[in-house]
């Protein structure tokens, strides 16, 4: 029995690490494939053999937590403490969500990748692009992304990364993934352009600035309830419709030559 409990334990754990739930992460990456280039779409299916990047967008998580990809377990966010600046704060040397995305980047650039390197770098490419537009992903190291702060969610303790998990978001629509991507992805080409501009490190940055806004408004034992479900779902609505122009953008980058970004002209 006690086993039992530990193992659940662990396996708890384990789940509060990760960045979005599942629901987030294929949202973002259906969001993105509605935005892919012919060449890109075609690019993507050779690689995954058919599959899609939807069917692919939560496999890191699993992933991480085996032996075989353990070394992959901090690659998931980047910690930047209370008062520290985005530029100055200390490289994990295991590196972090950032440098993980760039060397995925280099790797599927690299036309000397090998088959097997290409698909695993763009699994998790897939993935990371949509943890980084978690906050808590983005979060302070010495709370540990908020998996360390207790706060009350609808009168049952929760940690604060749990509720950014999946909490918020699925208390704020009962959407399947697909009504996630019908319901969020109609903005115009000007907005599209602005939300893709910039680099890897700005739309952190962008996320490090709501990150400070949760912890001031979510601090430990707050009561987490209808007021901040509609206060905080369209940050999350907002957030998911980055992660997913901004992956599909990446992919379009890299895949397709003869692609042009959406301008605001």
């Amino acid at each position: 029995m006690k086993r039992g409990i530990l193992n659940i334990a662990m396996i708890v754990v384990a789940l509060s690490a990760m960045g979005w739930g599942q629901k987030g992460h294929d949202v973002t990456a259906y969001i993105a494939e509605q935005h892919l280039t012919p060449a890109t779409r075609a690019a993507v299916d050779s690689i995954f053999d058919g599959k899609s990047i939807v069917y692919w967008s939560n496999w890191l998580d699993n992933a991480s937590h085996t032996p075989e990809y353990r070394y992959t377990s901090t690659w998931h966010y980047k910690n930047i403490d209370k008062g520290e600046r985005y530029e100055e704060a200390q490289a994990n040397p295991a590196g972090d969500a950032i440098t993980a995305l760039k060397a995925q980047i280099e790797t599927l650039s690299d036309p000397s990748s090998t088959s097997a390197q290409r698909r695993l770098a763009l699994k998790i490419l897939v993935h990371v692009a949509g943890d980084i537009h978690q906050p808590m992903h983005l979060g302070h190291a010495t709370d540990l992304g908020g998996n360390r702060i207790t706060v009350k969610y609808f009168g049952r303790d929760n940690n604060l990364h749990s509720i950014w998990d999946s909490s918020i978001l699925e208390s704020g629509h009962k959407w399947s993934y697909t009504e996630w991507q019908q319901q969020l992805d109609r903005v115009n080409a000007a907005t599209e352009a602005a939300i893709i501009s910039g680099t890897l490190d700005d739309w952190a940055k962008e996320t490090v600035v709501i990150a400070d806004e949760v912890y001031t408004a979510m601090p430990a034992g707050a009561s987490v309830s209808y007021n901040e479900v509609a206060r905080w779902t369209p940050v999350i609505e907002e957030q998911l419709l980055r992660g997913g122009l901004r992956l599909a953008h990446l992919l379009n980058t890299l895949f397709d030559p003869t692609y042009t970004a959406p301008t605001a002209e």
